[in-house]
């Protein structure tokens, strides 16, 4: 999509510059229209291959960390009244990721140049989301710097925190599968094979399990070196069919049904809508942007598409909590009974960030359980393919002794 630098007008008549991408001018001057100004001159920013190459390059490697750190320190530093030249280049100098650090000196020049952080933030879309360009221009505008800072950092805390739970719950299952999947691969290359030997200088007459362990085991130790790029083809393979907007679908659809991750698919999305409607209100940013936010920031792609229908009718005049009742397969009714009440008192800010810690206290006791569920059937997933092998591998010696 191509990128516009853009002059534009206010109602009250104060000129202001920026860039934004759009499709064409039409869409470009829709898009300010909604925010109050009036598109005077546009022209299409025409960045070098190199330097396209470096913009995408910056975003790899820039963690939330990263952007925690800088966010926490420079509303540190915009309090104490640093001028904000001077405090992006101290952040600059204390920042340990390369990238982050020749970003934060490229904004920097553009702020001396007259540039507003917003704008320079725009630049870099990789490492300054969307969601941080509306909220410190909002900041900027309004002279709430240092609260709109203060709601992004809480923003990113949260947003961090609910994924290490996530992460934590799933390193448990993982650690054991990888563990059973390797001292199996090392019991078919190395004792099958033995047994296999053994089995066939006694002449004895197989099951039919016992020969598919001892097919296996020659098998893996004949093409072991073949595993590998099995792996990396079926990751490979998982990843493309992602990219597709059907293979996307398919695996969200089939997240939303499974029993035991629906819930905990629902509750991290709507803590994640919550969370960040909740900032982003609270910032001043209007609601049909930080709709198209939000949409933009959420993983599963019917959430996705329910908020972006929600804006068609938020548009019209439709009440927010009436767009979402529709969707109840995905919001959880509290969510639409909370989003009813902020619309009813006037203060939606204050009741979805009480939402938003109510959804992720229950998403932690949600992977609390998801252990618990998943630890059992990993037992038993051991166990039987342990008696399978046992089974399959001691049942001819049993046979010999018989006929002894």
């Amino acid at each position: 999509m191509p990128r516009f630098s853009y002059i534009a007008k206010s109602e009250e008549g104060l000129t202001k510059t920026g860039f934004l991408e759009a499709k064409d001018e039409t869409e470009l001057a829709e898009a300010l229209r909604q925010e109050g100004l009036f598109l005077i001159s546009s022209k299409t920013e025409d960045l070098s291959s190199k330097d396209k190459k470096f913009s995408l390059s910056l975003g790899s490697g820039v963690g939330s960390k990263d952007k925690l750190f800088f966010i926490r320190n420079l509303r540190v530093m915009t309090v104490a009244g640093v001028a904000l030249p001077r405090a992006i280049a101290t952040l600059a100098d204390q920042a340990r990721n390369k990238n982050f650090k020749r970003a934060l000196i490229k904004i920097q020049e553009k702020i001396i140049h007259g540039q507003s952080l917003s704008q320079s933030m725009q630049e870099y879309p990789e490492i300054f989301p969307e969601i941080f360009q509306n909220m410190v221009k909002v900041g900027e505008e309004s002279g709430t710097l240092e609260q709109v800072l203060n709601n992004l950092a809480l923003q990113l805390e949260k947003q961090q925190e609910l994924k290490s739970k996530i992460v934590s719950a799933l390193i448990y299952p993982l650690v054991v599968l990888s563990a059973m999947v390797g001292i199996g691969f090392l019991m078919l290359i190395i004792v099958v094979p033995q047994l296999a030997e053994t089995f066939a200088e006694l002449e004895l007459t197989l099951p039919f399990t016992t020969r598919i362990v001892i097919w296996l085991g020659t098998t893996a130790k004949q093409y072991w070196y073949l595993l590998p790029i099995v792996i990396f083809g079926l990751v490979f393979i998982i990843r493309q069919i992602l990219k597709l907007k059907s293979g996307k679908r398919l695996f969200d659809k089939l997240f939303l049904k499974l029993p035991a991750l629906s819930k905990l698919v629902r509750e991290t999305s709507s803590a994640s809508f919550a969370r960040t409607l909740s900032s982003l209100t609270a910032s001043g940013v209007p609601l049909i942007k930080s709709l198209e936010i939000i949409a933009g920031t959420l993983d599963n792609v019917y959430f996705k598409d329910s908020l972006l229908a929600a804006v068609e009718q938020v548009k019209k005049g439709v009440k927010l909590s009436e767009t979402l009742k529709p969707y109840n397969n995905l919001y959880l009714p509290i969510v639409v009974q909370m989003v009813e009440i902020g619309e009813e008192t006037g203060e939606t800010s204050q009741v979805l960030e009480q939402l938003a810690t109510f959804l992720e206290d229950e998403v932690t006791n949600a992977t609390k359980n998801l252990a618990s569920i998943i630890e059992p059937l990993l037992m038993l997933v051991v166990g039987g393919a342990v008696g399978f092998f046992a089974i399959s591998m001691i049942q001819p010696m049993y046979s010999m002794l018989e006929a002894l």
